[in-house]
């Protein structure tokens, strides 16, 4: 019912995710604001055309004619506002010294993220009738080079078919591997449809659409892996369905709502990134979480009850049945178990070869440096590449990263001394003539830096130009368009990451020390987590800002960080990793509270929920890796980064650095001051404050051999 109210109220008053983002806070911002009342007629999105003749000059018979048709044709498309002929009266300004490449802007009526794709892919196809004249032709600019919202969905494709065959390979049985993927699937389609909802009352950008799929494969596959193991080990351990789902509820039930509270904490905040799409980003995404939660608390049970016959059947056609208890995770004779007490066993040793991999791989964070990647790292034969590339070779690289500085005055010689002043700073190569408005008060001229859109030097040139410009013209003067627009957004997201994760980690030690009542293991357990990332950090620097092992990625040449991936991988991964923080401590804490013998209980949890943990990370690596096939470089590295992180995250600290650590606390693990005690709130996430559980459950738990208990015979 739930659900055929939000697909309805989606349909009826959903609307279309924007791929637009705006920060009302960045000077760029507020200036095309402004030049948005003041020049209508330059208002819309902008492309670049670009024309290069490779056997000759532009001003050949055969190439002007095609370049004036293919003018015409663009002129006549719905929704071009204006096109200027680069062979016409203006030549001189928009053809190079070897008159071989010339440049046509084509100015939309719509925004930059409005123009629809089709209208672009109409604009593309125009280029055909230069290309048939034996012309290169690109087209290039902020509304061609935007991202594609439809690259992801390879990855997806590919992370369900892994996750497919690693949850039967975990749970045993095609009918538990189906379970989860069900309500992944429910999270998913819950997702889209609540993101149509908030898109009807305020603007959310295409990437949170990405980012909530994202979220609600991981999380509701997560969580309901967790039940559904659990539930499968109390029918292994004799119970019927019926009393084998209120033990699950009563454990796994109850970890998994703790896990997505956490989870939700880190999502949240991204509030405090100051920009209206990361709130909207934040608060969409953790309702995902939410509804994966609710899912596996709700829906998931009726289907384990329904399907409990299926779930203890056969794994695969021709193979006999082990029994799930004895095949358990906390089996003495299992790899989990043998490698958690080899480790418990060497707890100085496993934290220092931990701690020293992570700061290793951390190093090359040092020297991250963030920008949003130019065209020029698109395949070979992209057209946003072509136009890229064609204007390095006959303007300069700085061609690509126009800027647009307006002059406040209406006094033309103080016009002319900006401009003049422009023309002299180092890293200027040209400043155009000026565009005035009708009141002739404000003026716009288009700079071209020495440099490219992602280069150092084009963002301290737009800097200088805002601070220096009142000491040297006497006004001060604004600078915007796409270039500076996106130095503006990477320095709003640097200048906000460090209060970010201060969020985050803060917020998180409350939740943890409120669940577990152990404020060492949630400082350490945060601390663990990003560090973790900060590996994963340095990994991305190396292999696409180095360019080491670029080769494995498929990018050409190294590149700066994608701006938003700090604060993306931050967000997605700290929550995952808090989630088999959850996973893991609610054993570990389950089996301190049965035996109060803090090593046994290391070994006994880390063994318990080994299996889940590997194959929930396994899964998301799978979906992550995934992303790296995609054209598209700012998908590729998010992808590439969370793979790796997942893949530290599983190995180096869930297998390595937590037992280890827990170990050496000793009896510390489970320390609280009394007066935080008393502080915080009881929250019951094992089940012990609930009613016993029944006569043959309580058997289990009386058992010589916890190992073996239903807590412990777990397949996770």
């Amino acid at each position: 019912m739930t659900a055929a109210l939000v697909g309805i109220g989606s349909i009826a008053w959903g609307r279309s995710p924007s791929e637009a983002i705006r920060v009302p806070s960045a000077p760029s911002q507020q200036l095309l604001d402004t030049l948005e009342r003041e020049f209508p007629d330059q208002a819309g999105g902008r492309v670049t055309a670009v024309f290069s003749n490779p056997n000759g000059a532009l001003s050949d018979p055969t190439a002007r004619q095609a370049v004036h048709e293919t003018v015409r044709a663009i002129a006549a498309l719905p929704g071009v506002r204006s096109v200027l002929d680069p062979t016409g009266p203006a030549a001189a300004l928009f053809t190079s010294s070897d008159g071989t490449t010339a440049w046509a802007p084509v100015v939309y009526r719509q925004g930059a993220f409005e123009i629809p794709r089709t209208s672009l892919d109409d604009l593309v196809r125009t280029g055909r009738i230069a290309e048939r004249a034996g012309l290169q032709v690109g087209f290039g600019g902020q509304p061609i080079e935007r991202p594609d919202p439809t690259a992801t969905h390879t990855g997806e494709i590919i992370g369900l078919v892994v996750a497919l065959v690693v949850l039967w390979a975990a749970l045993r049985t095609l009918g538990a591997a189906l379970l989860p993927l069900v309500v992944a699937g429910t999270t998913v389609g819950f997702g889209f449809a609540i993101t149509r909802l908030v898109g009807s009352i305020t603007d959310v950008n295409v990437a949170t659409q990405s980012l909530c799929s994202m979220v609600g494969l991981a999380v509701g596959i997560d969580y309901s892996m967790l039940i559904v193991s659990r539930f499968q080990a109390g029918l292994a351990a004799g119970l019927d369905p019926h009393t084998a789902l209120r033990v699950t509820r009563r454990t796994a039930g109850r970890a998994t709502a703790f896990a997505g509270a956490t989870v939700g904490v880190s999502r949240l905040g991204l509030v405090i990134i100051a920009i209206p799409a990361m709130a909207v980003l934040a608060g969409t995404v953790s309702l995902t979480v939410l509804i994966a939660v609710a899912a596996s608390v709700t829906l998931l049970p009726a289907l384990l009850v329904l399907a409990g016959p299926v779930l203890d059947a056969a794994p695969f056609p021709g193979r006999r049945r082990r029994s799930v208890a004895r095949s358990a995770s906390g089996s003495p004779r299992a790899p989990s178990t043998r490698w958690a007490a080899a480790v418990c066993r060497h707890p100085v040793v496993a934290t220092g070869a931990g701690i020293v991999t992570l700061a290793l791989l951390a190093v090359p964070t040092a020297s991250l440096h963030t920008a949003f990647p130019d065209a020029h790292h698109r395949p070979v034969g992209d057209t946003a590449r072509t136009a890229f590339d064609l204007m390095t070779d006959a303007f300069g690289v700085g061609a690509n990263a126009p800027l647009i500085v307006a002059i406040p005055s209406a006094d033309p010689t103080r016009v002319a001394d900006a401009q003049r002043w422009l023309a002299r700073l180092d890293g200027v190569i040209a400043v155009s003539p000026a565009l005035t408005n009708r009141s002739g008060d404000l003026h716009l001229v288009q700079v071209q830096p020495v440099d490219g859109p992602e280069a150092i030097g084009t963002a301290d040139l737009v800097r200088r130009i805002r601070s220096e410009s009142t000491r040297g013209v006497g006004t001060p003067l604004e600078v915007t368009g796409a270039t500076a627009f996106y130095v503006d957004l990477d320095e709003a997201l640097r200048g906000r990451l460090g209060w970010f994760i201060a969020t985050v980690l803060v917020l998180s030690l409350v939740v943890l020390t409120a669940v577990f009542r152990a404020p060492l293991v949630a400082v350490k357990a945060a601390l663990l987590n990003a560090a973790g990332i900060a590996a994963s950090y340095g990994v991305v620097v190396a292999v696409f800002q180095w360019g080491w092992l670029r080769q494995l990625v498929g990018i050409e040449a190294p590149l700066p960080v994608a701006s938003p991936l700090p604060v993306m991988l931050f967000a997605v991964l700290f929550g995952l990793s808090m989630d088999y923080e959850v996973f893991i401590l609610s054993r570990v804490r389950e089996a301190w509270d049965r035996t109060h013998d803090n090593t046994r209980a290391v070994i006994d949890g880390l063994a318990g929920s080994a299996r889940v943990v590997t194959a929930a990370a396994t899964i998301m690596f799978g979906v992550f890796a995934g992303f790296t096939t995609a054209d598209v470089i700012e998908i590729k590295m998010v992808g590439f980064g969370l793979a790796v992180a997942v893949l530290l995250d599983a190995t180096v600290i869930r297998q390595v650095l937590v037992p280890a650590t827990m170990t050496l606390l000793g009896r510390r693990n489970w320390w609280i001051p009394r007066w935080l005690d008393r502080a915080l709130p009881h929250l019951d996430i094992d089940g012990s404050d609930g009613p016993p559980p029944p006569s043959d459950v309580g058997a289990l738990d009386a058992s010589a051999n916890p190992a073996r208990d239903l807590a412990d015979a777990t397949v996770v």
